[in-house]
């Protein structure tokens, strides 16, 4: 992210009301609500409510100005020992981070907030009291608007992608907003691919309140697995004389191998079931299903290649008859 004096076109030396001026000057301009063509405004609204984070909080804009954290807010290491203002291991005090996780109710969010932010109530004044009661946006210079002008802050849309047994147990991620901030996410065990995920009040900031954060979950494909809804399905390499002879072998599953018993005289294409071994739904576990596929030795054997010969025409058969 660029240096938030830049962003705001402040002076390094510029008062709090001059930077908060300057904020609600670019807020007015800059809203997705009143560029709705203009495909870029978002992320430079964004970019200003990022600044105004730094240089809108006394300690952050401290902070900020001394090194101690960079133009996203993040800490930078200062080295043991470091001098005044600093606090252990870089971290300033008034850091912003919050968790959500997954319940009965939905998701919900713990956070732990600096002091002084208030770019929401800059924004609400900016856009909501100036001109008055019934004062309404005309478009032109200078035109006052009133809050339901502008409404609730746009929604922000995200996409995450998770492994198959992440999926399948739950996971931590931590995903990146906009704003620059980072916020962890709980993925529930079990959640379906294509799933929104919706943290409210995480997306761009409004006079109405801040939109939502619209995550879409995503789940990567598995070299052995394939999700087929709570089912689980895969290739079962078996060898020739495991086909003819059967015998037992081991098939991966989301949690430990099981073993399973092949008979004799099984044909490629036979598939087995093992029930409850599939993804965890919500509407509950699924199967796993394991379809056979005969593998023969990677190099030539002569005897089997005789073998095979006298068995060709000494016991010929047509598995294609009727096709």
């Amino acid at each position: 992210m660029r240096d938030p004096y830049e962003v705001l076109g402040v002076d390094r030396k510029a008062s709090a009301a001059d930077i908060k001026s300057a904020f609600r000057q670019l807020a007015k301009k800059l809203h997705p609500d009143a560029n709705k063509n203009d495909p870029k405004a978002a992320s430079r609204f964004a970019e200003i409510n990022a600044a105004y984070e730094i240089l809108g909080t006394d300690d952050k804009r401290k902070a900020y100005d001394r090194g101690e954290i960079d133009a996203e807010g993040k800490p930078r290491f200062q080295g043991f020992g470091a001098g005044a203002g600093a606090h252990p291991g870089g971290f300033a005090p008034e850091g912003d981070f919050e968790t959500f996780s997954f319940g009965p109710e939905g998701f919900t969010r713990t956070t732990r907030r600096g002091r002084g932010g208030g770019f929401e109530d800059i924004l609400r004044e900016a856009f909501g009291s100036m001109g008055g009661a019934g004062a309404r946006g005309r478009g032109g210079p200078g035109a006052a608007f009133e809050a339901e002008d502008f409404g609730t802050g746009a929604d922000v849309k995200a996409a995450l992608t998770v492994t198959l047994p992440d999926a399948a147990q739950g996971v931590t991620q931590r995903v990146r907003l906009p704003s620059g901030k980072d916020v962890e996410v709980k993925i529930p065990a079990g959640i379906a691919e294509g799933q929104q995920i919706r943290l409210r009040g995480q997306g761009m900031p409004g006079p109405g309140g801040a939109g939502d954060l619209l995550i879409t979950v995503s789940i990567a494909s598995h070299p052995i697995f394939t999700l087929d809804g709570a089912n689980l399905r895969l290739d079962l390499p078996i060898t020739l004389d495991e086909a003819t002879l059967g015998g037992k072998v081991r098939v991966p599953t989301l949690d430990k191998p099981v073993e399973i018993t092949i008979p004799a005289w099984t044909s490629s294409g036979r598939t087995f079931r093992l029930k409850g071994k599939g993804f965890p739904a919500k509407a509950g576990r699924g199967d796993l299903f394991a379809t056979v596929r005969i593998v023969l030795p990677e190099q030539s054997d002569p005897e089997l290649e005789a073998l095979m010969r006298k068995w060709r025409s000494q016991q010929p058969y047509d598995p294609r008859k009727g096709m």
